[in-house]
């Protein structure tokens, strides 16, 4: 079975989550995930952040992610397939979300 693993920033923080479908979203710049798959837990140990991640897409049967805030996007094993997993982004980091010209908070339409 194909899985695609989706690396992408939201609100200042890395996403890593798994689908079986990866495509060109119909909206321009955007690309829709289809088929979200979480990792079972049958271990008395619980991931907050995989249990976080599945209560935010629980219910979501196809998502857009703006083309810009995607990071990676890897086709794996199953075997390699891990839990998805939200992981805060440190100030030591080395990942830095892309300037986005399209939208200035700062500039807003209606003055």
């Amino acid at each position: 079975m194909r899985v695609i693993k989706v690396t992408f920033l939201n609100q200042g923080k890395v996403y890593e989550i798994f689908a079986k479908t990866v495509r060109q979203g119909e909206l321009y710049g955007f690309v829709e995930v289809e088929g979200l798959i979480f990792q079972e837990t049958s271990s008395v140990v619980v991931d907050p952040s995989a249990e976080k991640l599945k209560d935010e897409f629980s219910g979501v049967h196809r998502t857009r992610i703006p083309i810009h805030a995607v990071i990676r996007i890897d086709e794996v094993e199953k075997s390699e397939q891990g839990p998805g997993k939200i992981i805060e982004i440190d100030s030591d980091s080395n990942i830095t979300p892309f300037p986005n010209p399209m939208f200035d908070p700062k500039k807003r339409p209606d003055k």
